[in-house]
């Protein structure tokens, strides 16, 4: 009897387990965050070779005639394999739309982000 009492008393490895508890938690938060900041920079690069590609087309249209080439050409962002098409769009002048799926893996989830740009220019 007095040695489950002592066994309930002892607090050796109490620190430990509960680190071990805070700390899958704490690397979901912080592998989250960069897994998100990385999918934002992802979407401002896709964003950015989208415009530049519509600006192409309208400015210098013989110098872009692939669209695909010309914005794999313009974007710098991760490797997530984009996809640049002209769409018809009624009251623009030469518009852009680019596809991208990026992964989000976090310690605990995993998953994917749709990630899409429009640009037109005039």
């Amino acid at each position: 009897m007095q040695a489950r009492l002592a066994f309930c008393k002892d607090e050796n490895g109490q620190t430990a387990a509960e680190f071990a508890l805070v700390l899958i938690v704490f690397l979901g938060l912080v592998f989250g965050t960069l897994g998100l900041s990385f999918a934002v920079w992802a979407n401002e690069t896709l964003q950015y070779a989208a415009e530049a590609t519509a600006r192409c087309l309208s400015v210098t249209p013989s110098s872009c005639a692939n669209v695909q080439t010309y914005g794999l050409s313009q974007y710098a962002g991760p490797n997530i394999s984009p996809v640049f098409s002209q769409p018809s769009s009624p009251g623009c002048g030469h518009p852009v739309k680019a596809i991208a799926t990026i992964p989000l893996d976090a310690v605990v989830v995993s998953t994917s982000i749709s990630l899409t740009a429009l640009a037109c220019f005039p």
